[in-house]
């Protein structure tokens, strides 16, 4: 869809059982806020929905944990989502929450319309159920060894380490997460989602960005990382998916349904239904049609979310509303991979995170500066890593040095010279840059090239390259800096005043692009701008389009005579003191996190003897060690067994270094079922022991006798 007449932009539902860190705003609610700015400065109708997901295991395993109800575990996280968007600047149309009677509602109906189509396929399956705790197990209350990447702790629905998307019975291992112990199968109804019958219908849409034969939008838009990891689950064959629960929370399937009592819509049908029903509550409030953002052909529909959430939103949710048949189908899922946090991955159960509500609250009247910082390393397209020092870096010398400096001295001198006046020049004068004729930088193009570059800007916003956007703006920061640099006008404007004033007048229409071209990155710094422009009568919606066509009819944005306000600094410095103890309590936290750890995994149910001597455990020695490529936890090790050697891939890359390795002791567990893990045939597993803080250490044996030893 080249030309859409309106935009429904949304953002991945936050989960309510946490307060949000940095990675989640980088990962998708900044991205989408960005973009959603952007479309409106150029007078787009776009609207920005999203809302708290509510339901799911995880919510009750944290009631349970906390000695408290679901109901107030949202309450206390959906409020602090609120607050917390608001501070940073992440300006929805409508924040909603799914717990609500409309979208309660909402999803039913979609649920019960797909059930009378025939959509589902009602099944007996067997799920796991936890005999101590006497209950059927959700995905969440399962965790166990992953059987893509050998990640000890992933859940029944996703590994968190590599991303694969799961079933529970997947899982190597599989323990419950309520008692320990091992979960028994059982049989229990549900309906089931047939993926497979739409295969052919999400090739064509995500590989040729047809729909019903009708182009929809261009493949070649959607990031490489989406699109392969969407290949790779076809490819490998799509199977039925349940689309209800046994459990507590949630949303009810319909009771006119034979057989739904007990039973709750699966979180990944409840929760994408939630745009459905915000944009609904949206539309009540503003007397809108809610159906033209979403079942009108000149609507298109935007999904921002982190790459592991791609699936859901580029797989399941378009098969469901493909099934339905009446909502229309996102142009575009712009995921962001991850981002880490001081060379390791943020961790929530250790407290390795930059909580966004605590960085509010230590830089107060900051937000804008952590939104720079975030937007100059957007994982993209691939992982990226916030340290506190580069935060310093881009701070002090991007926006302080580089970004402030050049406003600041723009709207000094223009009080200075011209007593806060726009100044006027003589149009004959068209030359106001180097005095060297073999320089042409700064000529009477000047205007056009300031086009050229908010041109490029828009190209990249439009692309989703919002990191390349930003890198636009601070270059018309770096090309009024040089204006100044070279024509010194503090040194000029007693023996050319005439070129001063024309020099002068186009740093102001540099700094007026500045004011609404930030805006999407910086919107507190641009409204403070604006102000001090005395531009606050340009209105935000389609203020950006006015000025490129000012520009592009070579008209001037601050027209001479313009009065602007006394200079503010925009940015401050922040120093080395504050920045470490940024450090010192990421580390005193991650350190309190693992101290106050309650207890250490229980022990799982008794086991026959029988059945551990079945495991051969073997002694072996290390002889070499190297990382698996494009992973970050994975070794390839080559051990001598004595009898042989082997070859065993490990996900301890992240506390060992593979040169440390040769000539490790380890046991190894030599009987298992040999499986590929990244295109590498593992023969065995090596055991570890985690400690509380989550590190892995080797279990062996000194001085052994040699390499093969049975341990018995």
């Amino acid at each position: 869809m080249l030309y859409p007449k309106r935009y429904l932009i949304t953002a991945a539902l936050p989960y309510a059982n946490g307060p949000l860190h940095i990675g989640h705003l980088a990962g998708a609610y900044l991205s989408a806020d960005i973009y959603t700015r952007y479309l409106k400065l150029m007078g787009k109708d776009a609207i920005f929905i999203c809302g708290s997901d509510e339901h799911g295991a995880a919510i009750t395993m944290r009631a349970q944990k906390e000695g408290t109800t679901p109901q107030k575990i949202i309450d206390k996280y959906h409020a602090q989502f609120k607050a917390t968007f608001e501070g940073m600047g992440i300006d929805f149309d409508y924040y909603d929450r799914t717990s609500s009677k409309e979208h309660h509602e909402t999803a039913a109906q979609f649920f019960k319309e797909l059930y009378d189509r025939g959509v589902f396929e009602e099944k007996v399956t067997e799920q796991f159920y936890d005999t101590e705790a006497n209950q059927f197990l959700a995905d969440r209350y399962i965790m166990g060894t992953c059987p893509k990447c050998g990640f000890q702790e992933a859940y029944g629905d996703q590994c968190e380490n590599c991303g694969t998307t799961l079933s529970p019975t997947e899982l190597e291992s599989p323990k419950s997460t309520l008692s320990g112990g091992r979960p028994e199968l059982r049989e229990t109804r549900h309906w089931f989602l047939p993926l497979q019958n739409y295969e052919t219908f999400l090739k064509e849409w995500l590989e040729e960005g047809t729909l019903k034969g009708k182009p929809h939008h261009d493949p070649d838009s959607w990031k490489p990382h989406v699109l392969g990891q969407c290949k790779s689950w076809i490819d490998g064959g799509l199977q039925p998916r349940a689309m209800t629960r046994d459990l507590n929370w949630g949303v009810d399937v319909p009771h006119e349904i034979p057989g739904s009592d007990g039973k709750k819509l699966y979180v990944w049908l409840d929760a994408p239904i939630g745009y459905i029903s915000a944009t609904k509550k949206w539309a009540q409030q503003n007397e809108e049609d809610w159906k033209s953002y979403w079942q009108s052909e000149d609507s298109a529909l935007v999904h921002f979310i982190g790459k592991d959430n791609i699936v859901f939103h580029c797989i399941i949710f378009p098969a469901l509303l493909q099934a339905h048949g009446d909502f229309n189908l996102p142009v575009n899922v712009p995921a962001n991979q991850f981002m880490n946090l001081e060379d390791r991955k943020i961790s929530t159960s250790r407290s390795w995170a930059v909580w966004v509500g605590e960085y509010l609250e230590e830089f107060p009247g900051r937000a804008d500066e952590m939104r720079y910082a975030l937007s100059r390393i957007m994982p993209e397209s691939r992982d990226s890593e916030f340290t506190w020092k580069r935060f310093q870096d881009f701070n002090n010398n991007e926006l302080v040095n580089s970004l402030g400096n050049f406003i600041q001295r723009v709207l000094v001198l223009t009080n200075k010279y011209y007593d806060g006046k726009v100044p006027d020049f003589d149009p004959d004068l068209d030359f106001i840059g180097a005095s060297d004729p073999d320089d042409d930088s700064y000529h009477d193009s000047e205007m056009l090239d300031l086009f050229d570059v908010l041109h490029e800007y828009g190209n990249h916003m439009r692309a989703y390259e919002f990191r390349a956007a930003l890198q636009r703006v601070m270059d018309i920061a770096a090309k009024g800096n040089q204006l100044l640099q070279f024509n010194e006008p503090w040194k000029a404007v007693k023996d050319d005043p005439d070129r001063v004033q024309v020099i002068m007048n186009a740093a102001l229409q540099i700094v007026a692009a500045l004011s609404m071209a930030m805006e999407p990155f910086l919107p507190f710094t641009s409204a403070k701008l604006r102000s001090l422009l005395n531009m606050e009568s340009k209105d935000r919606s389609g203020g950006l389009l006015e000025l490129m066509n000012q520009l592009a009819e070579g008209e001037e944005i601050l027209k001479p005579g313009h009065i602007i306000e006394k200079p503010e600094h925009l940015f401050s410095r922040m120093d080395d003191q504050k920045i470490q103890l940024q450090i010192d309590r990421l580390t005193a936290a991650e350190q309190a996190a693992v101290e106050n750890t309650s207890e250490l995994e229980p022990i799982r149910n008794a086991i026959e003897f029988q059945d551990f001597q079945k495991l051969d455990l073997r002694t072996a020695v290390v002889k070499a060690a190297k990382k698996v490529p494009k992973t970050k936890k994975l070794l390839e090790i080559q051990v001598d067994m004595g009898l042989e050697s082997r070859t065993v891939v490990s996900g301890i890359a992240e506390f060992h270094d593979p040169t440390d390795l040769i000539g490790k002791q380890v046991v190894l567990v030599a009987n298992l079922e040999p499986r590929k893990i990244k295109g590498i045939q593992s023969e065995g597993m090596i055991l570890m022991a985690e400690d509380l803080s989550g590190k892995l250490h080797f279990v062996g044996a000194d001085d052994l006798a040699h390499p093969g030893s049975r341990v018995k």
